[in-house]
């Protein structure tokens, strides 16, 4: 059964094809997934390694955890379920603070004369 693991601390010029090399040493690669950013497409610094046996993921895990790659330490363990994320928004501005930057929700004696003189 397919494990699948998080690398992270990754060099921003790291390449899918690196990883595979890499964790093949281990085992079977199923596949690999790196993180990229949405709005630049830069790399985030951070992948998935799919393995194809859990021995193979073990195996990852104590090989690789803490070596280097690109010149960083590498942090692999086992991924965990992607949290799901909640919809809306809440706040802005501090989540509740009078949705003012005066703070506190009260208006600053800047802003009580400048109302008045309108």
């Amino acid at each position: 059964m397919a494990k699948k693991l998080y690398v992270g601390n990754l060099s921003y010029g790291t390449t899918r094809e690196q990883l595979e090399t890499l964790f093949s040493q281990a085992g079977e690669v199923a596949e690999v997934t790196l993180i990229n950013d949405r709005e630049t497409g830069r790399s985030k610094g951070f992948g998935f390694v799919e393995m194809a046996t859990e021995e193979g993921a073990q195996e990852a895990i104590r090989r690789f955890n803490g070596q280097q790659l690109d010149n960083r330490t590498l942090t692999v363990n086992e991924a965990r379920p992607r949290e799901e994320r909640g919809g809306g928004g809440g706040g802005g501005y501090g989540g509740g603070r009078g949705g003012s930057d005066y703070g506190g929700g009260r208006r600053s004696d800047y802003q009580s004369d400048r109302r008045d003189r309108y």
